[in-house]
């Protein structure tokens, strides 16, 4: 497999750090995205990796730290094979309570500004390194409590309404992203890694945080007759 270089988001600890462990046993460069410069060296201690580890600080809610991380990964490589946009938040204090009536609107701007404002405004950055790529993947961590046919087909969801809609507007501008590149190289898709054992999927949570990667390794892992502008659960299709 050709080394790819590799930019996971919110790749310190839980989903994004075993997708960074993932991609460094197949040999990949991964770019570390976090929030300190302490919390990337934890991340390469706990991964341990043979393949290089390169922590960058990346906050989704400040803009500033955007320019530095693409100016590093330019110099250091001149390209971008594959961007993971795992970072995000869920701060609905009560998940299991129905929030769509009574979220604070700091919260829904909050969580706008991390889970979708943030990451659009950092990807669109990043474009000019991904297409320098011969392979170029975007991946977009979503969740299937994003997806408009399962809520309304009645689908026994958490309704965490400022998390949703942030997920449902991130899979929209991943089929927008798709559509606007389509004929190049580039494949951008929405990944639902499953209720995962993390820090947000709590302890109750039925899959272990490795099951959970496989899906994101497998997308930005895609060879060139893969999918482009879909929405994946252990590699099968589902309903936006």
């Amino acid at each position: 497999m050709e080394q790819n270089v590799i930019l996971i988001t919110g790749a310190n600890r839980g989903l994004g750090l075993e997708t960074a462990r993932q991609l460094a046993a197949l040999g990949h460069i991964i770019f570390l995205g976090v929030r300190s410069k302490e919390k990337g060296m934890d991340a390469i201690h706990k991964i341990e990796s043979l393949h290089p580890l390169i922590p960058v600080i990346i906050d989704l809610e400040d803009e500033n730290t955007f320019s530095n991380a693409v100016d590093g990964i330019t110099n250091t490589y001149g390209r971008l094979d594959v961007l993971i946009n795992n970072a995000g938040v869920m701060l609905e204090e009560d998940i299991m309570k129905d929030s769509t009536d009574n979220v604070p609107v700091e919260i829904l701007k909050r969580s706008f500004e991390t889970n979708f404002f943030g990451t659009v405004a950092f990807t669109n950055l990043l474009l000019p390194l991904l297409m320098k790529s011969k392979t170029p993947r975007i991946v977009n961590v979503s969740t299937n409590m994003g997806s408009l046919s399962m809520r309304s087909n009645g689908e026994p969801l958490l309704k965490t309404f400022a998390y949703n809609t942030t997920k449902t507007a991130l899979n929209s501008y991943t089929i927008h992203l798709a559509n606007a590149y389509a004929g190049t190289f580039l494949k951008v898709n929405s990944a639902f890694p499953g209720w995962v054992k993390t820090d947000m999927g709590t302890e109750w949570a039925p899959m272990e945080v490795s099951e959970g990667a496989e899906t994101l390794v497998w997308l930005a892992t895609l060879p060139k007759e893969g999918p482009n502008g879909g929405f994946f659960h252990k590699k099968q299709p589902i309903s936006w």
